[in-house]
């Protein structure tokens, strides 16, 4: 992998990962049109998500140190990914990162149940507004719910919104959440992939991790300001509209 692929898998990270279109899914296709490959890419793959991440701590650092009440619900909501993100991480890391079928397919039928979600759903008046308050049921539900997305295509972000919407979040309350509940959930996805893989580093690799690491950083800096401005007036329908088109495209030309 070059400093220029780096660059654009960083761009492609920033961009996707707090949207509800599947980073890891884009990601994998990208590398399936660039014909890249390997356990370095797979690693690669994670650890940029880690730059996206930092975008969230940085916006958020505040909200994260000061609101203890807040901690405790995220920490609480991460428990069912990490369990399970535990038990499956081999199966998941061998099977399903590198086929692109299973991509396609969570990619369309995302994009589909997004559409029939915001066509059903109507947020409630009393829809929860401050995160202060969420129940430690309504957390610990949108984390179990959120595991869905271990599955490539999925999302995590499109899995915790619908998830918080359903158990009575406001939309801007659950977007909010999703962005602080990514932090300890890529932060151990990365942690232990590194764990596991440290080995498979050269120290010609640190320079194209680091593009994309910060690449990813400020893209995603963006990502988050244009998704908190976006629900203000609009709903998810056209980025579930963007999932089937992407997939379709892909099917065709990258299958």
């Amino acid at each position: 992998m070059d400093i220029f692929q780096s660059l654009l898998y960083g761009i492609v990270e920033g961009i996707t990962e707090f949207l509800p279109i599947s980073s890891t899914g884009h990601l994998i296709l990208l590398s399936k049109f660039l014909r890249n490959n390997g356990e370095f890419l797979k690693s690669f793959e994670i650890i940029i998500q880690l730059g996206a991440i930092m975008a969230v701590i940085f916006l958020y650092w505040k909200k994260l140190i000061q609101n203890w009440i807040l901690l405790k619900k995220i920490i609480v909501a991460f428990i069912p990914t990490a369990i399970l993100g535990l038990v499956f991480y081999s199966f998941v890391k061998k099977y399903l990162l590198s086929n692109s079928l299973v991509v396609v397919f969570s990619l369309f039928l995302g994009g589909i149940a997004i559409i029939l979600f915001e066509k059903l759903y109507k947020e409630q008046a009393n829809a929860l507004e401050n995160l202060d308050n969420m129940t430690y049921t309504q957390a610990i539900s949108i984390g179990f719910i959120q595991s869905i997305a271990m599955i490539p295509g999925v999302s995590r972000s499109a899995s915790t919104i619908i998830g918080g919407l359903l158990a009575g979040l406001s939309k801007k309350a659950i977007v909010e959440f999703s962005f602080l509940l990514a932090v300890p959930t890529m932060i151990a996805a990365s942690g232990l992939d590194i764990i596991k893989n440290y080995s498979i580093f050269m120290r010609e690799d640190i320079l194209v991790l680091s593009v994309g690491f910060l690449t990813s950083f400020f893209v995603a800096i963006l990502a988050i300001k244009f998704l908190l401005n976006y629900i203000q007036k609009n709903s998810f329908i056209s980025f579930g509209i963007y999932r089937i088109v992407i997939a379709i495209i892909f099917f065709f030309l990258v299958i």
